[in-house]
């Protein structure tokens, strides 16, 4: 039996007719810039992130970008950010000319723990990016409090919690400013790049509106130096029938991890979701110490495994020049040693779910 880390074959022949339909339509209309799937696409995942803007971009990572520079981040500014992320987290930093200030995960949730945000505080900090990591929020009321205090900016990455909860509250709707991706393996998936970036601040949503669409008013007339960021009509008309599926596809991972959980606790370390909180399991991770080994029984098997993430960000070559080392992050060290993540979609079959648990504890060393 063959079972990848994700099926996007088996999604998309799960809706095919719908999709097919959507971007026929698109053709048909020659609707690929700007198109009127991007404005009902916008509208909808305002909607259902329960705030009052969200504006289609390129990319996650231009997500990113275009939300620290509508919130102003200049040169020399410092922005706390976790290490145990994808590159595009800090990246966007960087761009802006700031500085990513690194810091530590909760050992239980993978979180940033705001516990250590506080002693990284200093003059020069602008910001906190927060990133909800494998489809868990992160502790937002303690971060939001923080923010207060001192005054900071905040931003959910939230590329990996479509439709998680915090509290009652979507992800995307806390902080000031809140980016997605809509990569293909993301629980809501275009099919190729696209992002999007909410707020409830409507002077930040129209400043990012502006900037991803070369700051332009009227088609030749720009108010500022801008990007060509737009979301591809196409891919706004297929996620807004993939949207309508969300909910649903989100369910059917919890009741995966739910079987998940109960079989290999005693094998594995497994994941720990708030009380509090709603994940949506974008990855299902477990840890153990044989990591290496285990994949590689798990692979002979026919089962793909992944890694979230393999290094920390602080000790990539990217990052050397801040002058971080290894102890720097303990348990961002420790658990990028660990953590591997197993199949978790709505497709898997519960013949598929049978034999992914059955296998997992007959390797276990």
């Amino acid at each position: 039996m063959k079972i990848p880390i994700f099926d996007l074959v088996a999604q998309y022949k799960a809706i095919q007719p719908e999709i097919d339909e959507a971007i026929q339509s698109c053709l048909n209309n020659s609707a690929f810039i700007n198109g009127e799937a991007n404005k009902k696409f916008e509208s909808a995942f305002a909607k259902y992130c329960e705030v009052k803007h969200c504006v289609g971009v390129s990319s996650g990572s231009s997500a990113l970008e275009l939300a620290l520079e509508a919130l102003e981040i200049q040169k020399g500014d410092e922005i706390i950010c976790p290490s145990h992320t994808f590159a595009a987290t800090a990246e966007a930093i960087v761009h802006r000319g700031a500085k990513p200030i690194f810091v530590d995960i909760d050992e239980s949730t993978y979180n940033i723990d705001p516990n250590l945000i506080e002693r990284k505080i200093s003059k020069k900090t602008r910001a906190i990016v927060v990133v909800h990591l494998y489809g868990q929020m992160a502790d937002m009321g303690q971060i939001m409090s923080l923010a207060r205090k001192y005054k900071l900016r905040v931003v959910e990455d939230a590329a990996q919690a479509h439709g998680a909860k915090y509290k009652n509250k979507r992800a995307g709707s806390i902080a000031d400013i809140a980016t997605f991706s809509f990569f293909p393996a993301k629980n809501l998936g275009s099919l190729g790049d696209g992002g999007a970036v909410l707020s409830n601040n409507s002077k930040l949503a129209k400043k990012v509106r502006l900037l991803k669409d070369h700051g332009r008013i009227s088609k030749y007339e720009h108010k500022i130096v801008g990007y060509g960021e737009r979301l591809d009509n196409i891919q706004a008309a297929v996620l807004l029938i993939k949207l309508k599926y969300l909910n649903k596809w989100n369910r059917r991972r919890r009741q995966i991890a739910k079987i998940y959980d109960k079989a290999f606790t005693e094998k594995y370390t497994t994941p720990t979701i708030r009380e509090d909180n709603e994940s949506v399991f974008y990855t299902y991770t477990l840890r153990h110490k044989k990591r290496k080994q285990i994949q590689k029984k798990l692979a002979k098997k026919g089962i793909s495994t992944g890694i979230y993430y393999p290094k920390p960000l602080h000790l990539q070559e990217s990052f050397r020049y801040l002058g971080y080392k290894k102890g720097d992050l303990p348990i961002s060290e420790k658990i990028s040693k660990e953590i591997f993540a197993i199949p978790i979609y709505p497709e898997l079959s519960e013949k598929q779910i049978a034999f992914i648990v059955k296998t997992l504890n007959s390797v276990a060393i």
